[in-house]
């Protein structure tokens, strides 16, 4: 466990020594929202980031976010189909340290954006290429709209109960894009970090399929136990078809409606937390009446009584007077429901400086998320406005004209994993900070997990033995220490010093307690990465609460922009029921939730962190939190300023955002069609000319014609869609250049663990002490020439005694540590 290859390292010369990546370069080419998202933080940690926009203005110009997805960039405007502008490009290029572009893989190629040519270009360059599908197999020609992606991978019917219709759930929340982003920026830091030691750089792949199953939590080893073993774990619903409480969960994460029509997500799920909940509400007695003393194993007529009893009970306070129970009693937490630009005015936000005004010189003051990191200084730069089109073409072209290529090198650097030698202590739970570190684990990293002698709490949420905490560990070395001892301690403080990044997730205060905090391990090894992942903050009014997805979901947005049922207003008990359900799924779903897209960013900090310390900047009180994150994937709708335009927004049935880009039911179930943008409704009307004229309607001739009529189309085309099999249309319409799948009907890791994706490289096999062989998703990002590997989960304390060895504990020592109940 010797220093990282990484560490120690002389500052890169000819840089800012107080932002992480002054002095790269960046050219974005991209045209969606993960490529914004990308460079957004590539910008907010200091790069130099030139946006590439077509003739007219990126496309991105038209969202509600883009002064904040913009910020701090510079803009040239080029026709790549010009053989001049792609000159100047390749000009551009040559003296650039990374490349971002979203195309397809087949207009890469037609623009020669290739790995081998970009090569040629500049063999420093990180050239990295975010798609809907992948570069290869049978679907990387499919349009790479985000709704196309998540309805035939099976996320939509994850989400089915966010509807109150039958078939599956639309989900406006960019979950995918995000993923997709940030699974691009671990190949771009790794690969950068790989560059300071090789001197070289390489292609970087990431796409929409793999990112977004990142986020799943555990529903792919549950259902993995179900296929398998069928007679011994059946897996329950949290409700049933008509809305009934079928899982304990529905309890402990109450949704409510309070007296004056507030809606509220109820956090409780420790025992003694739900014990006290019940007091709060005056139902403990009833609790211990004879009918509901088996509770949550009684009858569905019961769940459903108690369940009416506990929303009814809520329903009698007001907001503010439940803010003040949460106030005063430390064990009741519950976060109101936010939507649009309302999560920037959570006290928590505000107090961390995570909202900042900037000053636009065409839209005035523009409020919106500040970076998605922080150190002790706050936001990592200040607020900048983002450019106007072509406002740096003079200087762009004057620097592609000058720049000199570089020499090819004499050879190809070696492979390998680009984290190798570098080692991560872990000391965190459950999976919003912990699985940022099994990321880093499948680049390389060496990820030691230190937890306690009973394991993390993930290991025991289902039933069926390590189930839930299987992909967690992935890749991971676990060291079951008791560390509030003397001893335990000391055990931490020595694999710190061995350690190249420390990373924490307890609440405010925790740390110092237990003696891990960041003064006392820097003390230990000066040079240690030490990444803060809480849910709320360091310090501040809710950085002593406990966060779970669901509350953090509820409090930065994800519910109210991703269901209408959410917004405010009383209602009848009945009413409440229903609205429950669909709140509750929106928030919950183990596929999809705040507790991935804060893992992503947790990620992708520890990895910004390792690249400033190579380069000789250091970043003291590195933070990334769960409510930051959120706040971050939700920047189109909470991005603030006057005469913004609409965001855009979810049909009350849950189609989708509009004729064009939404849920249409077929003869045997349904299909996605994505064809919103204006150039692509003439090959929509010539695919679906044999079934219906569109051409001859003259509501629908022009865009504007078509958004004025958007239901009277989308009446048209369910009348169309409805006649033919799923598959059929998908084949059909893609054939003819159109956006459209048949949207998968079973949980989404049943389709990525199926041998069809499989085949595709879509999931891999790996090896654990459980599941023994199995398949497992592979890692999400790919390198032209470094590696990447796909490790099994391991048990609790499966690695202690060979870790204390390593660090200088004999059989002896080791023994009575064990004696004593300091080890496991």
């Amino acid at each position: 466990m010797n220093k990282g290859v990484h560490g120690n390292a002389e500052p890169t010369a000819g840089h800012d020594s107080t932002l992480p990546l002054s002095g790269i370069t960046a050219v974005d080419l991209s045209t969606t929202l993960p490529g914004a998202f990308a460079t957004q933080f590539l910008a907010d940690a200091g790069a130099d980031v030139l946006m590439v926009e077509p003739p007219g203005g990126s496309p991105l110009r038209k969202l509600a976010g883009w002064p904040a997805l913009a910020r701090g960039k510079r803009s040239v405007v080029l026709d790549l189909d010009d053989a001049t502008d792609r000159e100047t490009l390749d000009g551009l290029l040559a003296g650039s340290d990374v490349l971002v572009t979203t195309m397809a893989p087949a207009n890469s190629e037609r623009l020669g954006l290739t790995a081998e040519r970009l090569a040629e270009v500049n063999p420093r360059l990180v050239s990295t290429a975010i798609t809907g599908w992948g570069s290869t197999g049978p679907w990387r020609d499919l349009k790479g709209y985000e709704g196309l992606v998540m309805a035939k991978v099976g996320y939509y019917h994850a989400k089915r109960l966010t509807t109150r219709r039958p078939g599956p759930g639309f989900v406006a929340v960019p979950y995918a894009s995000w993923s997709a982003a940030h699974t691009a920026l671990h190949g771009i830091l790794a690969a950068l970090l790989d560059r300071e030691q090789s001197g070289q750089g390489q292609h970087v792949e990431a796409d929409l399929v793999r990112g977004v199953a990142t986020l799943d939590t555990w529903m792919w080893f549950t259902e993995m136990v179900s296929q398998r073993w069928p007679d011994a774990f059946v897996q329950v619903d949290t409700f049933d078809e008509d809305g009934r409480p079928l899982g304990q969960l529905v309890f402990p994460l109450l949704v409510g409606l309070t007296k004056d029509g507030r809606w509220l997500q109820f956090a409780q799920t420790h025992p003694r937390l739900f014990a006290a909940f019940l007091t709060e509400l005056g139902l403990a007695q009833v609790m211990a009446e004879p009918r509901f003393r088996d509770f949550p194993e009684i009858a569905p007529e019961l769940l459903e009584e108690f369940w009416e009893l506990m929303l009814t009970r809520v329903s009698e306070r007001t907001l503010a007077e439940w803010e003040e129970v949460f106030a005063t009693n430390p064990n009741i937490s519950a976060e109101p429901y936010r939507g649009g630009s309302e999560p920037l005015d959570h006290p928590q936000v505000v107090h961390d400086g995570r909202v900042v005004t900037v000053e636009d010189p065409e839209l005035g003051r523009v409020r919106q998320v500040s970076t998605l990191l922080h150190t002790d200084a706050g936001p990592l730069t200040p607020p900048r406005p983002a450019p106007r089109a072509d406002e740096h073409g003079v200087q762009a072209r004057a620097l592609a004209r000058s720049t000199q290529r570089s020499p090819a090198p004499a050879e190809q650097a070696p492979g390998g994993l680009p984290l190798a030698g570098v080692t991560v202590l872990e000391l965190s739970l459950m999976f919003a900070a912990p699985y940022g570190a099994t990321l880093l684990g499948d680049l390389g990293a060496r990820v030691i997990k230190v937890e306690s002698l009973e394991g993390d709490n993930i290991r025991r949420l289902n039933p069926f033995p390590e189930a839930t905490g299987c992909k967690v560990t992935q890749g991971k070395e676990s060291v079951a220490a008791d560390i509030t001892t003397e001893d335990g301690l000391r055990i931490v403080h020595e694999l710190a010093r061995r350690s190249d990044v420390v990373l924490q997730s307890f609440r405010s205060g925790v740390a110092e307690r237990l003696g891990v905090d960041e003064a006392a391990l820097k003390a230990v090894n000066p040079d240690l990465v030490y990444l803060n992942a809480p849910g709320y903050g360091t310090d501040g009014p809710y950085g002593s609460r406990p966060a779970y997805a669901p509350s953090i979901a509820a409090a930065g947005g994800v519910v109210k922009t991703d269901v209408q049922a959410a917004a405010d207003g009383v209602r009848p008990l009945d009413e409440v029921k229903k609205a429950g359900v669909q709140l509750l799924t929106a928030g919950t779903t183990a596929s999809l939730q705040a507790d991935g897209v804060s893992a992503q960013a947790v990620a992708s900090g520890m990895l910004l962190g390792l690249l400033a310390r190579r380069r000789g900047v250091r970043l003291d009180g590195l933070t990334a939190t769960m409510i930051g994150s959120t706040t971050h994937i939700l920047t189109d709708w909470n991005t603030d300023y006057a005469g913004r335009p609409d965001s855009p927004s979810v049909d009350a049935e849950g189609h989708g955002f509009g004729a064009l880009y939404r849920l249409y039911r077929a003869a045997d179930g349904w299909i996605f069609l994505a064809a919103p943008a204006a150039h692509e409704w003439a090959e929509l009307t010539a695919a679906l000319k044999p079934h219906v004229d569109l051409d001859a309607d003259h509501r629908f001739a022009s865009a504007q014609g078509r958004a004025d009529h958007d239901d009277a189309l989308a009446e048209v085309l369910a009348a169309v869609f409805a006649t033919r099999a799923k598959d059929a249309w998908e084949a059909e319409m893609t054939a003819a250049g159109v956006g459209c799948v048949a949207a998968a009907e079973h949980a989404p890791e049943l389709t990525l663990m199926s041998d069809e994706w499989f085949a595709a490289g879509y999931s891999t096999t790996a090896v654990s002490p459980v599941f023994d062989e199995h398949r497992r998703l592979a890692p999400a990002t790919r390198f032209s020439r470094s590696a990447t590997k796909a490790d099994g989960g391991c048990l609790c304390g499966e690695h202690t005694d060979a870790v204390l060895h390593e660090i200088g504990y004999d059989e002896a020592r080791i023994a009575d540590l064990r004696q004593r109940r300091v080890i496991g």
